[in-house]
């Protein structure tokens, strides 16, 4: 059999020998710290996997924690799903600290045991349903579960493999997994000219969008699950880049004529529109929430170029985020406030290109992320690590996915230009 680090690469031959997995008793629930250096990537050997779809299981498996950056994945290229007890002393010299073994039942749930190669023990198993119809949205989405309970087993820190981007491409809105598998419009939407500006609901039910239409732009709430849609507007002007304060029960977003404020409104009751900004003809835009939910970050071009500020969420003590500095190119934008609330990603013109940058919402110090071609439109996971951004390095705008911690980035859509992502919470199959 083959061994591959999905990480380094690197390669191991093995001899046939007794590596085979122990039966396991189940202990549901049951979670466990395994001991690893601080501050390093633990080494994860996934076994094969049997059962039903046992390929496709194994490969999202491995790519899951490939891309979570927290593990260093080990996978046995070849060989068959093992019996018998594990030779624990094996994958210890290949420097594995815990071993994933994992099979679909025949009544359609994935088994996974994980072992602890210290302890030589079994750490943690259980069982997770799996839908009937495999290989769909929904299926997949319980595998990316799965593997997301594995990382929190490992690193006690919860995946995000199970979560959705949305985004922009030929005018319509996209969903993508963020393996980058199994992208596809949103059925039930279009009509007009464009669809922009999606923007996920906390709760990952709805999504509300910008639709372009001949009388103007709208803002649009859509049920993900119902496929009803609910209209929210000023009745003026344009009405663009809405976003959701983080209890989901507002919506924020910019209208106007001769310029543009932002409005605030509840899209699920009867509340009237409030108005958060008094731009005084600039452009105010782009808002995004503090993850308490008191302040909001927004552009705003009242300096006579754009910048991103923080006010309250009343509108209230308004402030200037993004150092202004010098010249005639200045322009910061798109921000999109991290989880944790400590950092505020946005885009930023430098040298005739648009990058992606962080400023610390403490004391204003700010740091580059990306150099390579054009990057702008960063949106946060929800694990505060991974940003995705449209990027024109591969040649077309693209979605890219870059690791705040190591820097390393994947490209995550192919195919026709991508813009404008929005990373959605971590999602159940019913999503």
């Amino acid at each position: 059999m083959r061994l591959t680090c999905a990480v380094t690469t690197a390669a191991f031959c093995l001899m046939p020998a007794a590596v085979f997995a122990q039966d396991t008793a189940r202990v549901e629930g049951v979670r466990i710290g395994l001991t690893y250096t601080a501050g390093t990537k633990p080494s994860v050997l996934i076994l094969p996997v049997s059962g039903s779809n046992a390929d496709s299981v194994r490969a999202m498996m491995a790519r899951d924690l490939d891309f979570s950056d927290r593990v260093t994945v080990i996978v046995m290229d070849s060989g068959s799903a093992p019996t018998g007890a594990l030779n624990y002393a094996l994958y210890a010299k290949l420097g594995a600290i815990a071993v994933v073994q994992a099979s679909v039942t025949p009544g359609g749930a994935l088994h996974i045991a994980l072992h602890d190669i210290a302890t030589a023990r079994v750490a943690n198993v259980r069982d997770f349903p799996l839908p009937a119809l495999a290989l769909n949205a929904a299926w997949r989405l319980a595998v990316h579960s799965a593997s997301d309970d594995v990382e929190q087993w490992v690193t006690a820190r919860r995946g995000i493999s199970a979560t959705r981007v949305l985004y922009v491409r030929d005018s319509r809105i996209w969903t993508v997994d963020t393996d980058g598998a199994n992208a596809q419009p949103l059925p039930g939407i279009g009509g007009g000219f464009a669809q922009l500006s999606p923007a996920w609901h906390p709760g990952g039910r709805y999504m509300a969008y910008c639709d372009m239409q001949s009388d103007g732009t709208h803002i649009e709430v859509r049920d993900l699950v119902a496929g009803t849609s609910r209209r929210i507007s000023t009745g003026r002007g344009s009405n663009i880049t809405p976003r959701w304060s983080p209890d989901g029960t507002t919506l924020v977003f910019a209208s106007g004529e001769d310029g543009t404020d932002l409005y605030a409104a509840s899209p699920f009751g009867s509340e009237p529109l409030r108005r958060v900004t008094v731009g005084r003809g600039s452009a105010n835009t782009s808002p995004s929430y503090s993850p308490d939910g008191r302040q909001i970050a927004f552009t705003s071009g009242r300096l006579g170029h754009p910048e991103v500020y923080i006010t309250d969420a009343d509108g209230s003590n308004a402030d200037l985020l993004t150092t202004t500095g010098y010249g005639d190119k200045l322009y910061r934008s798109d921000p999109d406030w991290s989880p944790d609330g400590r950092r505020v990603a946005f885009s930023s013109q430098l040298k005739d290109q648009f990058q992606v940058m962080t400023v610390n919402v403490r004391d204003h110090s700010t740091q580059a992320l990306t150099s390579e071609g054009r990057n702008e439109n960063p949106s946060w996971a929800p694990d505060g690590r991974h940003i995705v951004f449209t990027s024109s390095r591969s040649g077309s705008k693209q979605l890219w996915v870059l690791d705040t911690e190591t820097y390393r980035t994947r490209q995550l859509t192919h195919g026709g230009g991508a813009r404008q992502a929005s990373w959605s919470p971590r999602l159940d199959s019913s999503h």
